[in-house]
């Protein structure tokens, strides 16, 4: 037999037994499936559990497009891979969750595996529904059948390949995925493992909250240290750093304030966070939303967020900056970037307006910031978008003047910055 043979050799075994390897990492901890719909029983009180459940992990807000059949699927969530949409979760049998059982969606919500036997893209965030108990998985599944069937054919991934094949999920799955479940710390009183749990699980904030590797992989070992949604260009600022996102300095009620009404005396939502807080979290019980609110309080503080790094300011673009602010930003914002109380957020020392990253101010310059109508917060104030009368140039000075300006110190942003998005 001649070298070059047992090398083939070799090599076709290697490649099995990875291929092997990869199967079994993927099937790991699945029971096979032997219940049908008709074997599940449900009560109206489980169904309205599962209404609030489904509430708490957001789920209209990918399976409800706009104007359309709510959870009917539909709406598109794009990645840097591609575009993904979201299934039809209505009992249609032809096209929705009809003919599925409560064994087959609790396997979608913890394994990640279709009914037919696909794997899901994670776009679905079953690496955080993975934590979600079987009780919670089947009060969910009762209220999705309880809804009015709709007759809506799932719309096909439109991914770049080879991310569009199950081979390559499946090695995604291999190396980045693993069925697990919510162990509370008996250390920790009731109400933080309450919040974790929703945090965690349902909740899935790490989806958006968490960095991600070259392969698209929540870093969990990082935790809520910080995202970027780079398709949306926003940036889902630091949980665990107080001079970003976190809120371990802040009063209880005022972290509880944020997420039922989506403001509060620190500070407001706007951005895809609102659109979390108008659907599921101002519906939250205020048990759930205290619970919620300890857990992030008691996260570890982290000081090596990156800082705004101060630069030498451009007096012809601070000057530029400062006539645009004057024109466009100085009547609710105040001359000194003071703000209005209950109106207008202050710029002066506003911890948003001095993070590292500029993209979420260029993106309320350029779009608008719009908080969430809340039932505490019925009409709040919005800013309206800017993009349509302000340039790449216009938006780089006024944010530059803002940054620099009333004791802010943060670095000057680039019309490099303000191009990109």
């Amino acid at each position: 037999m001649s070298r070059s043979i047992k090398v083939l050799i070799a090599l076709c075994v290697l490649l099995g037994a990875a291929a092997a390897g990869v199967v079994a990492l993927n099937l790991r901890g699945e029971e096979t499936i032997t219940d049908a719909p008709a074997d599940f029983t449900s009560t109206p009180q489980l169904v309205e559990r599962g209404r609030y459940l489904a509430l708490a992990g957001n789920c209209a807000g990918c399976h409800t497009t706009r104007g359309g059949a709510a959870y009917a699927g539909g709406r598109g969530i794009d990645t840097p891979f591609g575009t993904v949409y979201a299934s039809n979760l209505t009992p249609d049998d032809a096209t929705g969750l009809g003919r599925w059982s409560a064994s087959a969606f609790w396997r979608a919500m913890h394994h990640g595996r279709s009914r037919d036997g696909r794997l899901l893209y994670p776009a679905f965030p079953y690496p955080s529904f993975t934590r979600v108990t079987r009780d919670d998985s089947d009060a969910i599944y009762a209220y999705l059948r309880s809804l009015p069937p709709a007759a809506r054919p799932n719309s096909p991934t439109r991914l770049r390949f080879p991310y569009d094949t199950q081979a390559a999920l499946a090695v995604w799955r291999a190396v980045s995925f693993k069925p697990g479940s919510f162990v509370a710390d008996a250390a920790k009183p009731a109400e933080w493992n309450r919040g974790a749990y929703l945090v965690e699980g349902l909740g899935h904030c790490i989806a958006c909250h968490g960095s991600r590797n070259v392969l698209g992989a929540v870093e969990e070992t990082r935790g809520l240290a910080g995202g970027s949604m780079p398709v949306d260009d926003w940036l889902a600022p630091s949980l665990t750093a107080p001079r970003e996102a976190g809120v371990q300095d802040w009063p209880v009620q005022d972290v509880i304030a944020l997420l039922h009404t989506g403001t509060s005396l620190r500070g407001s939502v706007m951005g895809p966070m609102a659109e979390v807080v108008w659907r599921s979290t101002q519906h939250l019980s205020p048990a759930d939303v205290a619970a919620i609110a300890a857990y992030l309080k008691a996260l570890p503080v982290d000081a090596s967020a990156p800082r705004a790094v101060t630069a030498r300011r451009d007096a012809a673009v601070m000057a530029r900056g400062g006539r645009i602010y004057d024109q466009r930003c100085a009547y609710c914002h105040g001359d000194q970037g003071e703000g209005a109380p209950g109106a207008y957020p202050a710029l002066a020392g506003n911890r948003a307006v001095q993070m590292a990253s500029p993209a979420n101010l260029i993106q309320a310059v350029r779009h608008g910031g719009f908080l969430p109508a809340t039932a505490g917060n019925p009409r709040p104030f919005g800013m309206p978008p800017f993009g349509h009368v302000l340039d790449d140039d216009d938006v780089a000075a006024v944010l530059s003047y803002i940054r620099g300006s009333w004791g802010n110190d943060a670095d000057a942003v680039s019309l490099r910055q303000t191009a990109r998005r």
